[in-house]
């Protein structure tokens, strides 16, 4: 089975340590394999997550929001 990768944006992110506090809340879901993060500081950020398996919107979304940030748009 190969690899999915799903892409989100996300508001409020603005350093480094959002950087790693998103990435870590993402990496601690079941499957997920890379997390690559494209900051814009101040703006809406693009995260891809790179997983075993598809994830729900709600399992990125609550993972996003547990580190402090928002989901604002999902991109399958």
């Amino acid at each position: 089975m190969s690899p999915v990768s799903t892409i989100v944006n996300v508001s409020g992110m603005t350093c480094g340590h959002c950087v790693s506090a998103v990435s870590e809340e993402l990496e601690s879901l079941e499957g997920v394999e890379n997390v690559d993060i494209d900051l814009n500081a101040g703006g809406i950020s693009t995260v891809t997550v790179t997983s075993e398996k598809e994830l729900s919107a709600s399992e990125i979304g609550e993972a996003v929001a547990e580190a402090g940030y928002l989901v604002v748009a999902t991109n399958a």
